[in-house]
């Protein structure tokens, strides 16, 4: 679980180094109804991606606040790909215009069109002015194949929505097209073993060594090196390597409710949103699992763990629930049942919106009516706060925020379900693992 536990650690040794923008009162609209709350919340959050995007790659900037020793100039390839979906968002939504969405989507692939890339995989931090990469640990320099998937979940979501003719919106689409087709995925087998490896340096090689094995966010990222039309992975890939893990099936109860995968009480809900930002959970089914069923239980136990509060933690309730990773008064936590510090993380609970979407409202609600200016910021809500240690981030994340519009937006209209779900490479990829969704015809040809 290198994307959350090494940063942890990272981040509780420069925590101490951190400055966060000070946060000032903003505008907050009272009385709002539900379906007006939702619009707002969307909204004042894409603004993270769009006014705060890195002004010369236009990429998303990893956080709001500096940390790591660096300053803004770290922008994140995972997080771009949930912001790239956010994009199309406000456009379909109108709250920018589809020709503003395009030259910003076009900078954007400018951009990586020239960055740092290796086998055609991007890095999990670049430079967000030269395109260089920016090593996330001491020897992750190379290509993170997780946070490509998560980049191209995106990218790919782009090209099927910037479908008009015009000079613009056809240079996206193929530029996105050309480097699609240039990631080898199977590259990532590393001399042709049955599972895919999360990362590849040219200074360390393969030395980081890390298999990516389920369950966990990495789900996407067999489906997209299956549906590659070029350097695609083998079935037994999938079969042999993401679900074999010991940590893979679960099937026990939790609450009363059986968990089909993952760990005890399910880990940090991200695992539930990362994947399913594109792909569509709703009737995706393969030998292992009901997804739509998986990721809604995993749901039910976060919040019904909040609601038992067995560490007796003040503001935990009904109304205020969601554990996933993110920042917290110690540094970057995987927070969940297990890692229980006491931090109610706001993407939990709406990017769940499609799972839970009445638990998901009466948060949302918690989260901007009583809680309020303690929570309520220019992008949204606050990375995370914990009402016990009386604590409210100054912080925001790319990979927080995007799921938050994304989500909401799925469980608004599926937008995003659609367009990703109607890619014939996607298709193709999801029958030859043996998935099967309404949205996928069976026999459809190649």
């Amino acid at each position: 679980m290198k994307h959350f536990y090494t940063i942890a650690l990272l981040l509780i040794l420069f925590c101490g180094c951190v400055q966060a923008q000070k946060k000032g009162t903003v505008k907050r609209p009272k009385n709002l109804s539900d379906e007006q709350l939702m619009e707002l919340v969307q909204r004042q959050t894409f603004r993270y991606f769009w006014d705060f995007g890195h002004p010369v790659s236009g990429m998303a900037r990893e956080r709001s606040n500096v940390a790591f020793d660096y300053g803004g100039e770290v922008v994140t390839t995972g997080g771009t790909g949930f912001g790239v979906m956010g994009i199309i968002v406000a456009a379909e939504r109108k709250w920018i215009t589809r020709q503003q969405a395009a030259e910003r989507m076009l900078k954007i692939v400018n951009f990586l069109w020239k960055a740092d890339q290796f086998h055609g995989v991007f890095p999990h931090w670049l430079d967000g002015a030269t395109g260089k990469v920016i090593r996330f640990s001491p020897k992750d320099d190379g290509g993170d194949l997780v946070e490509t998937s998560f980049l191209f979940q995106g990218l790919l979501c782009a090209r099927q929505y910037f479908n008009q003719d015009n000079p613009t919106e056809s240079q996206v689409r193929n530029k996105i097209l050309w480097m699609w087709e240039g990631i080898e995925w199977n590259w990532h087998t590393q001399g042709g073993q049955n599972v895919l490896y999360w990362h590849w340096s040219p200074n360390n090689g393969w030395s980081m060594n890390h298999q990516l094995r389920g369950w966990n966010e990495g789900l996407i990222t067999y489906v997209l090196a299956a549906s590659s039309p070029r350097f695609s992975i083998p079935p037994q890939v999938y079969h042999q390597g993401w679900a074999t893990n010991s940590y893979f099936r679960n099937d026990r109860e939790f609450y009363g409710i059986k968990l089909p995968l993952g760990f005890d009480y399910g880990g940090p809900l991200f695992f539930a949103h990362y994947s399913f930002l594109g792909l569509d959970p709703r009737g995706l089914k393969d030998q292992y699992a009901d997804y739509w069923e998986q990721n809604k239980r995993h749901t039910l136990i976060n919040r019904a763990y909040c609601i038992e509060n067995p560490k007796k933690y003040k503001g935990y309730s009904e109304n205020s629930w969601g554990l996933t990773a993110s920042d917290s008064y110690r540094g970057y936590a995987a927070h969940s049942p297990t890692e229980d510090l006491g931090v109610i993380t706001p993407t939990a609970a709406l990017s769940s919106f499609p799972y839970t979407p009445e638990f998901s409202m009466k948060a949302m609600r918690y989260f901007y009516d009583t809680l309020g200016d303690k929570t309520w910021t220019e992008y949204g809500f606050v990375d995370a706060f914990s009402e016990h240690h009386n604590w409210y981030a100054n912080s925001h994340l790319a990979i927080d925020q995007g799921p938050i519009i994304v989500m909401m937006e799925n469980h608004r209209t599926g937008l995003l379900w659609k367009l990703f779900m109607s890619i014939p490479d996607v298709q193709n990829g999801l029958r030859k693992l043996g998935f099967e969704s309404p949205q996928v015809p069976v026999n459809a040809s190649k």
